[in-house]
């Protein structure tokens, strides 16, 4: 870095080092996304045919991190709020990458639930999506929709390169090896991304994108409040947030989601190697995925200066919707060309209800406390993902097959589209110094 350091003030000329946090957001997410939930399917068959799990058993592992990241994620975002990401990063690097290490030598069942529970729960809730995007909605609000846009591409990228990449390695060398390789991969990407983040604009004399308090533009021309003096002021508190339609409405449509993304992350390679695909033409699947997960990030970034943001999330659950509802027909058809443009139309929605969902709860909560408010869905919607891939498995133990619970995933889509169509903006706090609402335009 050798622009504008994070202990300097900005002119609103200068290079402003929130877009070093961007860049840094996109490099944890692609680490947290491609070591846990993308390549969950290139390694099942693997490791269950070498150590005679089912499909179920498998799953624990990923369930187990999902309950215990969701009670975990209860905890860590006053955290956030309070010591910013740096410390949390740190903790959640060298867990994951221990946990990682330690997969490459497990037994035993108990052992793989164990250390999914380190990797995926506690290590993903350290350096994973709560602790990036809350950083985020810190450091802009004006250009919020384009920064979290910008950082989730990680989650795109991760979905574009890990699959294709780890199916060949662990088919190379084995699945023990593969996380080991995964490991070392971790420390390297994390490494700077620690180096770099930092908790929020005032803690460095600055205001959120880019301003400094001595810049003429702290108000418009008419003398009225800027965005982030609007967002400080309607900030809501957890104990106000619970009492809001808005975020269970949230709470229950994000969580639907992961159910759904959870279950086909999951299940999604041998879902394709039983309808007839081979392993590669199944990692291909999940790349084009990432392709349309990438893709996306522009449209909804573009879309969310111009169209409501619950409007978009509600088509971006369309869109996965319709994605599943393609695969199902590969599957009976036997189409590679139907399955390419169903997983790219799953990733083209995948890529907006995640930084979408990001959005919609600093635009309702403001960032002030967003770190303790956002925490309070994270239990909810864990248990929700952690559902998702168990139960399909038991559909598949017990009939052999993968299509009804795909038909049910349709349906989950379509139920957490409605939720979130459903949620509103709670209305303006009341401004202390004048007893005033502000009119909350800017998020």
């Amino acid at each position: 870095m050798t622009s504008t350091s994070a202990s300097e003030p900005t002119n609103g000329r200068l290079p402003f080092y929130g877009w070093w946090i961007v860049i840094a957001a996109v490099i944890a997410q692609f680490a947290s996304m491609g070591a846990s939930g993308q390549i969950g399917g290139v390694f099942l068959r693997p490791m269950t045919s070498e150590l005679g799990w089912t499909a179920a058993q498998y799953t624990l592992g990923g369930s187990a991190a999902f309950v215990f990241g969701g009670a975990f994620g209860y905890i860590i975002g006053p955290l956030v709020d309070r010591y910013g990401p740096r410390p949390l990063m740190i903790i959640g690097m060298i867990c994951y990458a221990s946990a990682l290490f330690g997969m490459s030598k497990q037994q035993e069942l108990w052992h793989f639930i164990l250390l999914s529970m380190l990797a995926g729960g506690a290590g993903v809730s350290l350096i994973g999506p709560l602790v990036v995007n809350v950083t985020l909605s810190k450091w802009f609000v004006m250009q919020r929709g384009w920064a979290i846009a910008i950082g989730s591409m990680g989650i795109s990228l991760s979905g574009l390169i890990t699959p294709v990449t780890m199916t060949k390695i662990v088919d190379s060398i084995g699945w023990r090896d593969g996380y080991v390789v995964l490991a070392i991969a971790m420390v390297a990407l994390l490494t700077p991304v620690v180096l770099v983040m930092r908790r929020r604009p005032e803690d460095y004399g600055m205001l959120p994108d880019g301003e400094h308090p001595a810049h003429p533009h702290i108000t418009d021309v008419s003398g009225h409040p800027t965005a982030a003096e609007e967002d400080a002021a309607n900030s809501y508190t957890r104990a106000e947030a619970i009492r809001t339609h808005a975020l269970w409405a949230l709470t229950v449509g994000y969580g639907l989601n992961l159910t759904a993304m959870s279950s086909i992350l999951m299940h999604g390679i041998p879902y394709m190697t039983d309808a007839g695909f081979s392993r590669s033409e199944a990692s291909l699947a999940l790349a084009i995925n990432g392709l349309g997960n990438l893709l996306s990030k522009f449209l909804w970034g573009w879309g969310l200066n111009r169209i409501e943001a619950r409007y978009l999330s509600t088509g971006a659950f369309a869109s996965s919707a319709t994605g599943v509802m393609l695969m199902l027909l590969a599957s009976g058809t036997g189409s590679l060309t139907i399955l390419f443009i169903g997983f790219f139309a799953w990733g083209f929605g995948f890529g907006g209800t995640l930084p979408l969902g990001e959005f919609l709860w600093a635009q309702y909560f403001g960032r002030r406390h967003l770190g303790a408010v956002r925490s309070v869905a994270v239990p909810f919607t864990i248990i929700f993902g952690s559902i998702g891939p168990i139960l399909v498995g038991l559909y598949f133990d017990a009939l052999n097959e993968y299509d009804g619970a795909f038909f049910v995933l349709v349906a989950v889509y379509i139920a957490g589209g409605l939720a979130i169509f459903s949620s509103r903006q709670p209305p303006p706090k009341t401004r202390r110094s004048s007893g005033k609402p502000i009119n909350q335009t800017a998020a």
